[in-house]
């Protein structure tokens, strides 16, 4: 298993020594999953989710607030609460872009262990692209020659050029970009004047401008323009542009995980969440209070890419960290109890270990 991975004692439970935890503190959200090995992946045993904006402020004051905090702390003694009830075989806790910046992103998660016990460190902006790909393997195993991958977080957007291989090939990343740049810091920036037109074009405008490095150097228009590629979100933003499209009376993860979306069908419901106001976000059930004000700042994000990168397709992800996580988590199990059997036996140099590590695909 990876260093980084706490393996915990397993005590008399039999469970314990067949469930994993993953856990994903972001700038916007407190994530966690727990599941048990499956044919297949895994089967959720337990998720907890909660909006605890731990970067509130961070665009203007460089540091990680008292409340902000004070929030986060609520959430992540829930986790911890919730894994005292199920005893894990081992556990993966991550924080990103928020504690990433903050000059006292380390300060904070070091009380973070102190009081929970749980194990959260920072990771760099690479892996976190290639848990994002990791998660999101089996949705990326279609027709196709390259895809675009993208998550629009709160603090930052991760954006994943994959090569795509035949057979049950691991997609293989090219490259990867993270922009300082997510739905909490454009709300921050723009407050009340996201809302209009010309704002919104402004937040647009700056992606694009950020985006253009990376355009230059894998040259993904001219990939589009010859055919073959596609896009891929897995974000909050894709999933409501999803619900909206498809005109769900509430969210569905069933039904948006995996949905395919014409570029148009997306645009045309960017403009319809555009039209309704915040009051009509707050109202809508595929939006909410909580994330009424993050919306648009995500539209914008992805009309940026989108303009960019035109391709005829969204595909649709209901999934990210913690699931990419969960899925090393199980890999790695199964390569240790794997190596074990082949040095049993005597033959340990003619293990292979791209059959442990090839990624296997999620049960939703």
């Amino acid at each position: 298993m990876d260093e980084d991975v706490t393996v915990l004692p397993q005590g008399r439970s039999r469970m314990a020594a067949q469930t994993f935890a993953a856990l994903d503190l972001g700038t916007n959200n407190c994530r966690m999953l727990v599941g048990a090995p499956s044919a297949d992946g895994f089967r959720v045993i337990d998720s907890f989710s909660r909006i605890v904006r731990l970067g509130e402020g961070l665009h203007s004051t460089g540091r990680l607030s008292q409340i902000a905090m004070d929030r986060a702390m609520v959430a992540l003694h829930g986790c911890a609460a919730r894994l005292a009830r199920k005893p894990v075989r081992a556990i993966r806790a991550i924080a990103t872009e928020a504690c990433r910046r903050a000059e006292n992103g380390q300060e904070f998660l070091a009380r973070v262990r102190l009081e929970t016990g749980l194990p959260v460190d920072v990771i760099s902006s690479r892996e976190e692209a290639e848990l994002a790909v990791e998660s999101c393997a089996p949705l990326l195993r279609r027709a196709g020659r390259r895809a675009l991958l993208f998550d629009i977080g709160g603090g930052s957007t991760e954006l994943a050029w994959v090569r795509l291989l035949p057979g049950d090939a691991a997609p293989e990343l090219i490259g990867y970009i993270s922009l300082p740049i997510g739905v909490v810091t454009l709300a921050e920036r723009f407050g009340i004047n996201g809302l209009d037109c010309e704002a919104f074009h402004d937040m647009v405008d700056e992606v694009c401008d950020s985006l253009a490095a990376f355009e230059r150097v894998h040259c993904i228009g001219q990939e589009i323009r010859q055919g073959g590629v596609f896009l891929l979100g897995t974000s909050g933003t894709v999933t409501t542009l999803a619900g909206l499209a498809m005109d769900l009376p509430r969210y569905s993860r069933p039904r948006v995980d995996g949905a395919v979306l014409s570029c148009a069908e997306a645009a045309e419901a960017v403009s319809r969440l555009r039209a309704m106001g915040r009051d009509g976000l707050s109202a809508h059930p595929c939006v909410g209070p909580e994330r009424a004000d993050f919306v648009l700042p995500g539209c914008a994000v992805f009309a940026a890419i989108h303009r960019l990168w035109p391709a005829e397709e969204v595909v649709v992800a209901d999934r990210g960290l913690r699931e990419g996580m969960l899925l090393r988590m199980i890999r790695g199990e199964r390569g240790r109890g794997e190596r074990f059997r082949v040095e049993a036996a005597g033959g340990a140099r003619r293990f292979n270990r791209c059959a442990v590590t090839s990624p296997l695909p999620l049960l939703a």
